[in-house]
């Protein structure tokens, strides 16, 4: 995906975890988006870690809101991991935190996607 960005993704329990290197910019939104949006394709659950981004721009919290959106059309979902205060608060301050759960591990993603599968409805 380029120097600058690199996504490393992972399965586990049918959810797909998508950790996410580097910088989340417009150089980087077209490839990145393109490669998120066919992890949400699959309608399963997707975990994107954010822990270890180096900067992200408005481009790339619209690439955020475009998977989350891909994700719903084909019965999954879009979850967000960051323990990083600087980015965490830019998710509050953008509204994106509203519209995607935001944990600060994968754990806690992972744990709040077993509660919402395990509640009755």
């Amino acid at each position: 995906m380029g120097d600058e960005l690199s996504v490393t993704v992972r399965r586990e329990h049918g959810i797909v975890i998508a950790e996410v290197t580097g910088d989340m910019d417009l150089s980087t939104a077209a490839p990145l988006r393109e490669h998120l949006f066919g992890l949400a394709d699959s309608g399963q659950p997707v975990i994107v870690d954010l822990n270890r981004i180096t900067f992200i721009d408005s481009a790339g919290l619209g690439v955020l809101i475009g998977v989350a959106r891909r994700a719903d059309e084909h019965g999954g979902s879009l979850h967000a991991v960051c323990s990083r205060a600087q980015t965490r608060k830019l998710l509050w301050l953008t509204g994106v935190d509203r519209r995607i759960p935001l944990t600060a591990t994968v754990d806690g993603a992972l744990t709040l996607l077993r509660a919402s599968r395990d509640a009755p409805g």
